[in-house]
């Protein structure tokens, strides 16, 4: 039985039989035999090409798997690349490599004061921080310190009606103002009030802004007016540390504090700070929470050393005497 018929296309001669089939589909004439060339280009006849639909479905989906490829290969390279920034032993390089060599200013660039609280014309800057005295921010006094070797600070301390009692110690946390001057002649205005409150807050700009709550926030704020800027890698890594001083040295069980100092000191194992070679942010917050925990007596040798550094620093000297 036959598949199918053929229609001739050179012709009777070139016929080919529906019995052939399918062996040969049809026949051609030798084009390389001794006749003309015109004569055997004569006989030659072309068929159309048919060309073979597409289902639109089928392209739709080719289109889209092309489309998950390229995505899933950016999303490699994505992950590739985050992964030599973490702590683990698969990372290709150490974090620390890229902190050593960070490039920022140095501690004694001073910031535009300008641009940081906004300008004010004729008026002095005042940054107020409310403050509870049962509990208060040593690392808020710190920076004070640290803000007063870089500006002239017109410092003041006052105590809210909301708190019956205030240590003598604390209301000279500033010391005492030695030199009178004019309240323009001042670069900055640092006023700490001791009050009934559940978190430090601090306002720079008294009537546009809403407070920046919790001694951590402040503290980062206070820093950057120091002018030291850094890249994501650092900032990151300082932001963690003051997170953890916070919320796991100062607030933990003791079984965080005991892995907090282990962290410390297989940071500072490798650098003279927690971060870096450059007292930061985190450094003083995180000492500040170690002596106000008692922790302190507890922790191991690197820490100790660093700690031993911190009190070698005046601003650090300073909130020593309000502890004793």
């Amino acid at each position: 039985m036959p598949m199918y018929k053929v229609r001739p296309v050179h012709g009777a001669h070139g016929a080919v039989l529906a019995e052939e089939l399918p062996t040969c589909m049809y026949r051609l004439p030798n084009v390389h035999c001794s006749a003309p060339p015109a004569a055997a280009a004569a006989q030659l006849t072309f068929l159309p090409l048919i060309q073979e639909e597409v289902d639109p479905s089928l392209q739709a989906l080719e289109s889209r798997q092309e489309e998950i490829l390229k995505r899933l290969y950016e999303l490699k390279n994505a992950v590739d690349g985050l992964s030599k920034m973490i702590h683990t032993p698969d990372a290709d390089f150490d974090v620390t490599n890229i902190i050593q060599t960070d490039q920022h200013s140095p501690l004694t660039t001073n910031a535009d004061l300008d641009l940081m609280l906004g300008k004010d014309y004729g008026a002095l800057k005042d940054i107020v921080i409310n403050a509870n005295p049962s509990l208060p921010p040593l690392s808020l006094l710190v920076l004070h310190s640290l803000l007063c070797e870089r500006y002239k600070i017109l410092s003041a301390v006052h105590t809210h009606s909301s708190v019956k009692s205030v240590p003598e110690n604390l209301l000279k946390c500033f010391g005492e103002q030695t030199k009178q001057q004019l309240r323009q002649e001042y670069q900055l205005g640092f006023t700490l009030i001791w009050k009934d409150v559940l978190k430090p807050q601090m306002k720079f700009s008294i009537q546009t802004m809403c407070p920046i709550e919790g001694e951590g926030n402040i503290a980062r704020f206070l820093f950057s007016l120091l002018g030291q800027k850094y890249n994501a890698v650092t900032s990151t890594l300082i932001d963690s540390w003051v997170d953890t001083a916070i919320f796991q040295l100062k607030e933990g069980s003791n079984k965080e504090k005991g892995a907090v100092l282990r962290s410390m000191n297989a940071a500072l194992g490798k650098t003279s700070w927690l971060v870096g070679n450059e007292l930061t942010v985190a450094d003083v917050v995180t000492w500040c929470a170690l002596q106000q925990t008692g922790s302190a007596s507890a922790a191991p040798a690197n820490v100790q050393k660093w700690m031993k550094a911190c009190e070698n620093l005046a601003p650090f000297t300073s909130v020593i005497k309000l502890l004793k």
